[in-house]
Formats: C-alpha cells, sequence, structure tokens
C-alpha cells in the first residue's frame, strides 16, 4: 500500500521549507532545514529524500531562472558540468537506495553535523586569482560538478555551497558566475536524483508540489530583501532544527525503533 501522509506532514513540512527557501537565498544552507523538516514530520528516510528533491528542484528552478536572467550564468562551462551532474547523482541516488534505512538514520547522526559545520561557518571565497585555461576550467568544473552531484543524489544539504566555493577555489571561476552556474548544476542535480527516487515509488507527489510552492515563496521573499545583520538569526534557526532532528534520530536508533 503506498504510503500518504497525514495533514500534520503538511502543516510541519510546509512552513520549515518556507523558512528553507528563504534561508537558502540569504545564506545557503537551505537544505539542512528542508530534508530535516520531512523527516521530523515522520515520513520514512528514502520517501523524505526523494520528496526532499521535488520540492527542492521547484526552488532551484526558480533561482536558476533569476540568475539566467541576469547574465550570470556561463554556458559554455554549464553545460558539460551540468551532463556530469547528472551522472552523478544519478548514481548518488542509487547508491543510497541500496543502503537499508536503519544504516542511513546512523549516517544521519555523523554527516549533518559536519555538513552543518562547513556550511554553517563563516565562508570565504578564494582570493582573486589569474583565470585558469578554458580547458582545464571546464574539465575541474566537471569533475566538480560530478562529485558533488553525487553526492547530492545519496544525501544533498549544503550542495550549492560546496559547488560555489569550489568553482571559485579550484576551477577559478568569477564569483557571481560560480554562484549562477551553481544553481543551475544544483537544479540538474536535483532533477537526476528525483528521476531515479520517482522510478522506485520514492516521492510523495502531493506533499512535494505543497512544499516546493512554500519553498519558491521563500525562496522569492528572501531574495527581494537586504539583510545585512540576519545571518545570526538564520544559524539559530537552522541549528535549532537540526538539534531536534539529531535527538530524534539518536533516540529512534538507539531505541532499536529502525
Amino acid at each position: 500500500m503506498e504510503y500518504m501522509p497525514g495533514p500534520s506532514a503538511f502543516f510541519i513540512v510546509c512552513p520549515l521549507v518556507f523558512l528553507a527557501g528563504f534561508i537558502d537565498s540569504i545564506a545557503g544552507g537551505g537544505g539542512l532545514i528542508s530534508l530535516p523538516a520531512y523527516i521530523l514530520a515522520g515520513i520514512p528516510l528514502h520517501l523524505a529524500l526523494g520528496t526532499n528533491k521535488l520540492s527542492s528542484t521547484l526552488g532551484a528552478a526558480t533561482a536558476s531562472f533569476r540568475y539566467y536572467r541576469g547574465g550570470f550564468v556561463d554556458i559554455a562551462l554549464c553545460v558539460p558540468s551540468i551532463a556530469a551532474a547528472l551522472i552523478g547523482s544519478a548514481l548518488g541516488s542509487s547508491l543510497t537506495l541500496l543502503v537499508d534505512e536503519s544504516y542511513l538514520r546512523r549516517l544521519l547522526l555523523v554527516v549533518l553535523p559536519l555538513t552543518a559545520f562547513y556550511v554553517l561557518r563563516k565562508k570565504e571565497l578564494a582570493p582573486k586569482a589569474p583565470p585558469l585555461p578554458r580547458l582545464r576550467t571546464l574539465v575541474l568544473a566537471a569533475v566538480i560538478s560530478f562529485v558533488i552531484g553525487g553526492y547530492d543524489g545519496f544525501f544533498g544539504p549544503g550542495t550549492g555551497v560546496f559547488l560555489i566555493l569550489l568553482y571559485t577555489g579550484l576551477a577559478r571561476v568569477e564569483p557571481r558566475t560560480a554562484s549562477g552556474n551553481a544553481k543551475l548544476v544544483n537544479l540538474a542535480s536535483n532533477l537526476g536524483a528525483f528521476a531515479l527516487f520517482l522510478y522506485h515509488g520514492k516521492a510523495i507527489i502531493p506533499l512535494g508540489l505543497a512544499a516546493g510552492a512554500f519553498s519558491i515563496a521563500g525562496s522569492c521573499l528572501g531574495s527581494g530583501l537586504v539583510i545585512r545583520k540576519g545571518s545570526g538569526v538564520i544559524r539559530v534557526f537552522i541549528l535549532a532544527v537540526l538539534a531536534v532532528l539529531l535527538v530524534k534520530t539518536a533516540y529512534t536508533v538507539f531505541s532499536g525503533n529502525i
């Protein structure tokens, strides 16, 4: 029988995914809210991963269009990166579907705090350096996209931040272009992962669409605001949700209810 969440799941997930879209458009790291939102609502982990990909895809599409319209996308650089991200994401999603949910929950206890630490710590883009030869930049960006796309398919939170840091730090892409390309590549990795989860029946379409609408609304609101001192409050929200998730996950794991 197909799993269908109750109304309470919508009331838990949608406001938190709105917050995730708002946070992601300002400071990045929204995935650290959106994935835990589904788990806190009691959605089984594989279904949470797949449904989160649907709502994340809708939010990423909105952000990608905004960056593309603003002229911050290098199409020639982006096309091979998108192809690499699609392949990596499909492989990562295939791998996570092979892992039993009990092991994924144990993995969450390790991966979420480490990802949160990396994403929430003060981030500095790489110092200015001369650009690399074009072919080398294309190859490096594609390799980065494949690896991070694989991570996105397997787990996901922090993908956009990781892409931007690696594009600027390793491939020496100009920061605004790196941000624009990262949005499109993240959209591709979300699509690749969601397609595989959907094929295996690991997505709740009504919940994902509803949450996606809230993600779009949060992204639009956040991108329209200029907040100078909001990052501290944003980090408090992320850490609070993570703390609740980790307590719940630890209880589930150590009580044997997995």
